[in-house]
């Protein structure tokens, strides 16, 4: 059987991979990105199930923008938590903000358009993207996110950008989180150089300490920004319920790419979520989640400054899941992963994270999934294996 090329394209299987780790057993698994499964709010989650259940529109189909109901509680949440003024018709729910990104891609980019995306940045968002033909720019990261000064001079030098993907805050892999000035002047080159801004804050909630930042979409004023958010890491995964805000005028092609991928995204999730909103059940839970996570963190950076040799150095991240290593001598952290598994502990290996090349001698270590006292073991069999 001949299969496409754009398929044929894509390589996933270090997603498989890590996909393999998540579930620990033995193995200490920093591998994963996903949340503590004892922290699902399941006695919350009883009472309204019972009552979705005798709702008959919850197992209908439904527009395919998603319940209203729950989109109207989403606007508030957007508005008070991350400055997003929206309308109505400007927010749709997806299967996921993994399928936000294919929609993106879907009604925006043809073969060979320009792409810039983070160095590193999220692997699956590179994936999904891939599909499209893109051309990829990477562009490096520093303490206070995207340089976007080099973006810049990239523009200023006639290379016509179609999106730049980002991830603001807290950013997957690295933790870092862009400050309020180069946000600002991320939008004033949008506008200037006619590109989008894709902003995907998945893990902006998840904060552990510091001041609160306003999404890039709070300072668009021309309907440059598309921001996706997404359940799965503030409430649960299973459900696959997400949202993507955009202008009307972008909003009407990616309403299209949604209408033939899936219709709607699934409709009795939806009317939970909206129940465990409508009761403010949502803030109560991201207050519980950290709470629970922010003394993991706490345990790996102290386990990372403990055992760590000198040629080892990390990101001290203010919230979100994960740690950003790198090791200077050198090392080829995907090689050194066959050993480290030997020794019953995983990471993902730091290449995966790069459109281009680079992350030979870096990793992403998770601190949500397991417990403090395996947190401990396993950075100190990492930094065993490091030294």
């Amino acid at each position: 059987m001949e299969f496409s090329e754009r398929i044929l394209g894509v390589d996933t299987s270090e997603l498989r991979g890590v996909l393999s780790l998540i579930k620990g057993g033995d193995t200490i698994s920093f591998a994963g990105g996903v949340p503590s499964k004892e922290l699902f709010p399941l006695d919350e989650l009883r009472e309204i199930l019972l009552e979705v259940s005798g709702m008959h529109d919850a197992f209908q189909y439904t527009s395919s923008m998603g319940v209203e109901e729950l989109r109207k509680e989403l606007l508030g949440y957007l508005k008070e938590r991350h400055g997003i003024n929206a309308e109505l018709g400007e927010i749709m729910i997806t299967h996921g903000s993994q399928q936000g990104i294919d929609i993106i891609g879907k009604a925006l980019v043809n073969p060979g358009d320009v792409i810039v995306v983070e160095a590193p940045t999220y692997f699956v968002a590179l994936n999904t993207l891939q599909i499209y033909e893109p051309h990829f720019i990477q562009m490096e990261l520093e303490e206070t996110g995207l340089k976007t000064e080099e973006l810049e001079s990239l523009l200023r030098k006639g290379e016509k950008v179609k999106l730049v993907y980002t991830m603001p805050t807290f950013q997957n892999p690295s933790g870092i989180t862009m400050n309020e000035e180069k946000r600002k002047h991320l939008i004033e080159l949008a506008e200037e150089f006619d590109f989008i801004v894709v902003e995907d804050n998945a893990y902006g909630d998840l904060r552990y300490e510091g001041k609160r930042v306003k999404a890039i979409k709070h300072f668009d004023e021309s309907g440059r920004v598309i921001y996706l958010g997404t359940f799965s890491k503030i409430f649960v995964p299973g459900f696959r319920l997400a949202w993507l805000v955009a202008s009307k005028d972008l909003m009407e092609k990616l309403e299209v790419g949604k209408m033939t991928a899936d219709v709607c995204s699934n409709t009795f999730g939806q009317y939970v979520a909206w129940k465990f909103m409508e009761r403010n059940l949502l803030e109560k839970h991201i207050k519980r989640l950290i709470d629970f996570y922010k003394p993991k963190r706490d345990a790996m950076l102290e386990a990372l400054e403990e055992f760590m040799p000198e040629n080892v150095s990390w990101t001290e991240p203010e919230g979100g899941m994960f740690i950003w290593a790198t090791v200077k001598n050198g090392a080829d952290t995907k090689l050194l992963l066959k050993e480290a598994i030997r020794r019953k502990v995983a990471y993902v290996p730091g290449t995966v994270f790069y459109a281009l090349e680079g992350g030979k001698n870096q990793m992403r270590l998770n601190f949500t999934f397991e417990s403090i006292e395996r947190i401990r073991e396993g950075i100190k069999r990492l930094a065993e294996l490091l030294s």
